[in-house]
């Protein structure tokens, strides 16, 4: 309460509530296939994060921001699982064990776009985007691999202070 904000916080809030309206845009849920439970929505959150992430690594200051980014997605989290009636003690391991599923699937979406195999992204998401379901129909898949695709770009090609607004 007393804490003084660090500069970068409201902008990495702000930046993760866009991030969190992308991540619960209805289309992925009825186009792409991702579950509409728990952890399909942690898996859209995830995606959607670890590609915002990688776009606020490039900004001068993109290690703080991104870490900004972090702790504020883990923070409301953190609040969420409270909120559904997560006890107090298992409040901390289900987030221990959350980030680390997200440090997983945020390294291998960043070495599958980075990648020249095209088809590692696809693997990437077949593995991390469905709540451990993975549709049978591959181009379901094919699916949320252009529509990842796309917002990488379109993240890429906008401004610091367009990813917030």
């Amino acid at each position: 309460m007393f804490r003084r904000k660090k500069p970068d916080d409201e902008f990495a809030a702000a930046v993760y509530k866009r991030a969190g309206e992308w991540a619960r845009a209805p289309e992925l849920y009825e186009s792409y296939g991702i579950p509409d439970t728990l952890d399909g929505r942690f898996d859209s959150l995830a995606l959607h994060a670890a590609l915002v992430i990688e776009r606020l690594r490039r900004e001068q200051d993109g290690e703080a921001l991104s870490q900004a980014f972090f702790d504020v997605m883990f923070k409301h989290l953190d609040l969420t699982l409270r909120e559904i009636g997560v006890q107090d003690l298992g409040v901390g391991r289900r987030i221990k064990i959350m980030a680390e599923g997200f440090h997983g699937r945020a390294l291998a979406y960043r070495e599958a776009m980075a990648s020249e195999d095209k088809g590692l992204l696809g693997e990437a998401l077949r593995r991390n985007a469905y709540g451990g379901t993975p549709p049978a129909d591959a181009a379901t898949v094919a699916r949320l691999e252009a529509y990842a695709r796309q917002l990488a770009a379109r993240l890429d090609g906008m401004s610091r202070s367009d990813l917030a607004k």
